[in-house]
């Protein structure tokens, strides 16, 4: 039985999605849960897994092409169905085959590279004939153009550093040709292969553009105010280290920050709110997206119904998909549907710092440092832990007397989280 393949959405206010590289090639076998294509969206790249076992067939957008969400962008066919099917255009998910027209973006050998527009889809190529080859003592799949199979980032790589991927060994399934294989080849043929420490800093991946452009379009489109408040930490810091003895999982105090801006929200729910098309949108789900940097640039990886969550599923499920984000292997679903958004810098000892709002969402609260400091207590000046939190908010959506009662319902929680 035919499967769909279908594009995604990853955000709330998200129509599209760019297709950056089909990692099958039509014709080809795919596995399911193994990456089919790299889908770009206004949040990040990533790969998108195959729904089904079978043939990949039908392919109806390339490389470059921006497709509606919810369309159908391939179908996975068993070998019979395969050899009896026409290749129909683009549809919706629930709407019967039909051929459908679209404007494809700029189209070139790298993904993100100009090339001339067109004004309408072209026709679907024939799928190029392959040979299996074998190379270092591992059987890949080689197209007849001598393209290696090899992800998006161990290709970005191999361009930026002058790597042939040709006759390279990969580790990936059916040898795909995966980043850590490129680097380790890499460090093998030095001094033979060597690029200039300013020519790698200089290379911009499709994470680290998405960030530009979001953050730009977050800054200059929403209006942003400021709220900090320096707490005392030491009951804080008490309850991490209750709750580390008698976990399941292994706690960090994000988890413990996740816990208590869930409670808060479900306590202020205009926090948990949108600006979306020149209205306030409220969310019923409480989904917290953790700000985690990469070697890519920055993703917001989220935890769904974090209000719901005890302390070792947040922390479960934080580990999960922060793990996956520095892999590069983040899953569409870990980025879907965020409502707020925290980033936390105390682990770099950074004291304070106010942070962008992730667009649409109303606020993003920041972290910083656990900092022994002389602070008044009962009158007379004592050592505590502090830590000061900065909440940027869409001042469309939240006012500051809203913000800051936000603010005080998360140091009383802070302060005595027995409540918790």
């Amino acid at each position: 039985m035919a499967t769909d393949v279908i594009l995604p959405a990853l955000g709330m206010a998200q129509d599209t999605g760019k297709i950056v590289e089909w990692l099958k090639a039509e014709g080809e076998a795919v596995t399911a849960g193994e990456p089919l294509v790299v889908i770009e969206t206004d949040k990040a790249a990533v790969d998108l897994e195959a729904p089904a076992t079978g043939i990949l067939s039908r392919v109806a957008a390339q490389a470059g092409d921006e497709v509606p969400v919810a369309q159908v962008i391939a179908v996975i066919l068993s070998p019979e169905e395969a050899a009896l099917s026409p290749s129909p255009g683009l549809r919706p998910a629930a709407a019967p085959l039909a051929p459908a027209r679209f404007s494809p973006s700029a189209r070139a050998s790298a993904p993100h590279e100009g090339g001339e527009p067109e004004a309408e889809a072209e026709a679907e190529p024939e799928p190029e004939p392959e040979t299996s080859a074998v190379a270092s003592g591992h059987s890949v799949t080689e197209r007849a153009n001598g393209r290696r199979q090899a992800s998006p980032k161990a290709r970005r790589i191999a361009a930026e550093r002058g790597v042939d991927l040709v006759a390279m060994r990969g580790s990936g399934p059916g040898g795909v040709v995966l980043a850590a294989d490129v680097l380790a080849a890499e460090s093998a043929a030095l001094p033979a292969v060597s690029v200039p420490v300013a020519a790698d800093e200089q290379s911009m991946s499709t994470v680290w553009r998405l960030m530009a452009e979001r953050t730009t379009q977050s800054w200059t489109t929403t209006p942003h105010f400021f709220l900090v408040r320096e707490l005392d930490a030491t009951a804080f810091k008490q309850w991490f280290a209750r709750a580390e003895t008698r976990a399941t999982e292994k706690l960090t105090y994000t988890d413990l920050l996740v816990k208590v801006v869930a409670t808060a929200l479900r306590l202020h729910p205009r926090l948990n709110a949108s600006w979306q098309h020149g209205a306030i949108v409220a969310h019923d789900a409480v989904n917290i997206a953790l700000a985690v940097a990469t070697a890519d640039g920055l993703v917001a990886p989220v935890i769904p119904h974090a209000d719901d969550l005890s302390l070792s599923g947040i922390a479960r499920h934080r580990a999960e998909v922060v793990a996956r984000a520095q892999a590069g292997k983040t899953r569409p679903d870990d980025l879907r549907d965020g409502t707020f958004t925290i980033s936390n810098l105390g682990m770099y000892g950074v004291d304070a710092f106010t942070a962008i709002i992730n667009s649409p969402q109303a606020a993003i609260l920041a972290v910083g440092a656990l900092v022994d400091r002389v602070i008044p207590v009962d009158g007379q000046p004592a050592v505590r832990p502090t830590i000061a939190l900065s909440l940027s908010c869409d001042h469309r959506v939240v006012d500051g007397a809203r913000g800051a009662q936000f603010l005080a319902t998360i140091a009383e929680l802070m302060a005595d989280p027995s409540g918790l």
